[in-house]
C-alpha cells in the first residue's frame, strides 16, 4: 500500500501545548498514533548505543493511505492548522511525503527507542538488543503503520495504573486497543483473559501480531473489529480506554454494561482542560474515582463501579 507522509514543522512559545494540539487533529482521523519529534526529546535508556541523529525542529508526523480520501484530508488538516495558528500564536509548515509501507517499516526504527515505563515495566521493540533486569516486564511493541509506541503519557500513565490496580486473574477490556500495548501489559501482570475492541482492522492485525510476539497464549486473548462496546456482551475486571476526552464521555453511557460491579475503569487521552467534563460523566454513572494522575498536560484517571 502506498501511504503519504504529513509532517508539520512548527514553532510556538509553548511547544508541549502545540504538540498536543496537532497531534489532535490527527487523531480526529482516527490515527492511532503520531510521531512527535523535538530537539528536547528524552531518546530512552539505551540511545547512546545506537547510531541516532537527533531532530533539530520541532515536528508531529502522521500517515495517511494514499486514496480518495486523502485530498479532503489534507484540506481539512490546512483548515484546522490555520485555526490553531490563531489561537496560539504559531507558525507552521506542512510537508507531504509519498512512501511506501516496506520504506517505512525501516525508516520508523529511528523514532523508537527502549524506554522504562514503571519501576518494574520495560517498552522494547525487536530491532534493540535489551538485557533485563530481574523482576522487570518487558513489552516488545513493533507499532506498525501510524501506531502509537506506548511511550505517550497518556500510554504510560494507563500502564501504570493497570500495573496497580490489575489482580491475578482478573478479566480486561481495551477499547480503541491500537497496538494492543495495554492488553500485553495485563496479560504480564497477572489478567487471565484480555479482550480488545479497535475499529480499524489495521489495528487489530498490530495487536495480534504483538500479542503473539510477546508469547501471549492463544486461547486467552481476542482481539476485534467494532465500534467502541457494541459487539461486547461480557462484563470484565478491568476496562480501559486511552482516546480522547469526547469518545469517553460517549462511551460512559456503555461501561457499566460492560464492567463487574466494583470492577475498575481507567481512562486517559484527555487534556487537562476537560478533565472536569470526564469526571462530572464518571460520578452520574456511579463511579467513584480513585485515583487521578497528571502528566504534561494529560490526565488518567483510575474510577470504580459502585
Amino acid at each position: 500500500m502506498k501511504w503519504v507522509e504529513a509532517r508539520i514543522i512548527f514553532e510556538s512559545s509553548d511547544t508541549g501545548i502545540a504538540s498536543d494540539l496537532i497531534s489532535e487533529i490527527f487523531y480526529d482521523f482516527g490515527l492511532q498514533g503520531v510521531i512527535v519529534e523535538s530537539p528536547e526529546t528524552e531518546t530512552g535508556i539505551d540511545w547512546a548505543e545506537h547510531d541516532i541523529t537527533m531532530p533539530t525542529k520541532n515536528a508531529v508526523i502522521g500517515y495517511f493511505p494514499k486514496n480518495d480520501q486523502l485530498p479532503e484530508r489534507c484540506r481539512m488538516i490546512e483548515h484546522q492548522l490555520a485555526i490553531l495558528r490563531q489561537a496560539i500564536n504559531m507558525t507552521y509548515q506542512v510537508v507531504y511525503h509519498d512512501i511506501d509501507e516496506q520504506d517505512w517499516a525501516e525508516s520508523w526504527k529511528q523514532y523508537f527507542f527502549t524506554e522504562k515505563i514503571t519501576e518494574t515495566i520495560v517498552i522494547n521493540h525487536s530491532w534493540l538488543e535489551y538485557t533485563p533486569k530481574p523482576n522487570e516486564i518487558i513489552l516488545e511493541i513493533d507499532p506498525g503503520m501510524a501506531f502509537g509506541t506506548g511511550t505517550h503519557p497518556t500510554t504510560r500513565m494507563c500502564i501504570a495504573l493497570i500495573e496497580k490496580y490489575i489482580q491475578s486473574g482478573d478479566t480486561f477490556l481495551d477499547i480503541g486497543t491500537g497496538s494492543g500495548i495495554l492488553m500485553i501489559a495485563a496479560a504480564k501482570l497477572g489478567a487471565a483473559t484480555m479482550t480488545g475492541i479497535d475499529n480499524d482492522e489495521v489495528a487489530v492485525s498490530v495487536a495480534l501480531q504483538n500479542l503473539l510476539k510477546n508469547n501471549i497464549r492463544p486461547n486467552t486473548f481476542d482481539v476485534k473489529t467494532g465500534d467502541l462496546v457494541s459487539n461486547v456482551s461480557s462484563r470484565f475486571s478491568l476496562v480501559t480506554a486511552n482516546i480522547l476526552s469526547e469518545i469517553i464521555v460517549h462511551l460512559l453511557d456503555d461501561i457499566p454494561l460492560v464492567l463487574q460491579k466494583n470492577g475498575i475503569f481507567i481512562c486517559s487521552g484527555i487534556i487537562e482542560s476537560k478533565r472536569a467534563l470526564v469526571e462530572k460523566k464518571l460520578l452520574a454513572q456511579g463511579f467513584e474515582i480513585i485515583e487521578v494522575r497528571i502528566k504534561d498536560e494529560w490526565v488518567a484517571i483510575a474510577a470504580k463501579l459502585k
